[in-house]
């Protein structure tokens, strides 16, 4: 499967529910992690290269087929990508990122109504905007030391 596929089933799973703003704020995040010019994301994706973010281990579940030990039905090999998850992935691959999420990389599903203040866990994002079901985080100084 090549990046362009990869990537948009990747959108398709992650946030194909959230609808075209949400898949975009998902890609934006990819593209970010793929052009941050410091930290673990810059060393990962070896010059801007966004399968390197894609295929980090651990990275997203939806590339994942276990999860806990468990099948898991929502991953990448198991779906198809949408006309509109190609028309988000082919956004974002042209450099294109939306603004509501500014140079977040990372997002989550808190199944919550409410954003915890920081994330992952050590406080290397701060959070900046919910878009759907998902809650977005900006790097913190603690993600330079990453």
């Amino acid at each position: 499967m090549d990046t362009r596929e990869l990537f948009a089933r990747l959108l398709e799973c992650e946030a194909g529910g959230e609808g075209e703003e949400g898949m975009k704020a998902v890609a934006t995040v990819v593209v970010n992690r793929a052009t941050v010019p410091y930290g673990e994301f810059a060393r990962i994706s070896n010059g801007g290269n966004i399968r390197n973010i894609i295929e980090r281990m651990g990275q997203f579940t939806c590339l994942k087929t276990s999860v806990g030990g468990q099948y898991n039905p929502q991953n990448v090999y198991d779906l198809y990508a949408t006309e509109e998850s190609f028309r988000v992935a082919d956004w974002a691959l042209e450099g294109n990122v939306l603004s509501e999420v500014g140079n977040s990389l990372f997002f989550f599903n808190p199944y919550s109504s409410e954003c915890p203040q920081y994330f992952p866990a050590g406080g290397i994002g701060k959070f900046i905007t919910r878009i759907g079901e998902h809650c977005f985080y900006i790097p913190t100084q603690k993600y330079r030391q990453t």
